[in-house]
């Protein structure tokens, strides 16, 4: 007798620049259970980006009126702009039995870990996270600089922060040290699909067999 598994809230943070986008989206392209969490954010958006499908981009006093709601799942202010995730869109996706996958930064991961972890979350078995850890400073600079999107100014913010980040990675189930893309999705492929085989995600009424069964 088959019984759905769990769905995951699958996390993956990562200083700015550290390549958890790209991570990201090799995830949802190989897995179709796995299903993308649009944040919700105050900063304006980049090139190409567009409303409900890179973000929903709301102003300042919207978003805090959502944060009085209790609309949010976690969230957080990073280089002075909040970011947030929409509880009711998670909720939904894990009730239907799909993965959702956060990109999220570490403070809000932070959120989100205490919260589900002290059980104020309906899912408690859901939560794994992952941090892709740059292999050095030197190389997220360079990162930072060829994207060609930031300031000086904020790149040297941006920089300040990971360093701040970088020392909380122990508090993440996983840790990525990132190379080629290629590798850092193998190994974020074998993390979902090892957690996915936990034995603590099957409802407890899962028909086993008996004795007289055999």
């Amino acid at each position: 007798m088959t019984t759905p598994r769990t769905g995951l809230i699958l996390v993956v943070s990562a200083p700015s620049g550290g390549g958890k986008s790209s991570l990201c989206q090799r995830l949802l392209n190989w897995s179709p259970n796995l299903i993308y969490s649009v944040s919700c954010t105050t900063r304006s958006p980049r090139g190409g980006e567009q409303n409900g499908r890179d973000y929903f981009f709301l102003t300042r006093s919207d978003f805090e009126a959502k944060i009085t709601g209790g609309e949010f799942l976690e969230y957080a202010e990073y280089n002075g702009n909040y970011y947030g995730t929409p509880r009711s869109f998670v909720e939904e996706q894990l009730t239907a039995g799909k993965d959702v996958l956060l990109d999220v930064e570490v403070q809000g991961a932070g959120q989100l870990m205490k919260r589900i972890r002290t059980g104020r979350f309906a899912y408690p078995n859901s939560l794994v996270t992952i941090f892709l850890m740059p292999p050095s400073r030197e190389l997220l600079e360079t990162r930072l600089r060829r994207r060609g999107t930031d300031s000086e100014e904020t790149i040297c913010k941006r920089l300040a922060l990971a360093d701040c980040e970088m020392a909380r990675w122990t508090e993440y189930d996983y840790v990525i040290v990132s190379g080629k893309l290629d590798d850092d999705f193998a190994q974020g492929k074998a993390i979902v699909i090892a957690e996915k085989c936990r034995a603590a995600r099957l409802p407890k009424e899962t028909k086993v067999w008996q004795q007289n069964e055999l």
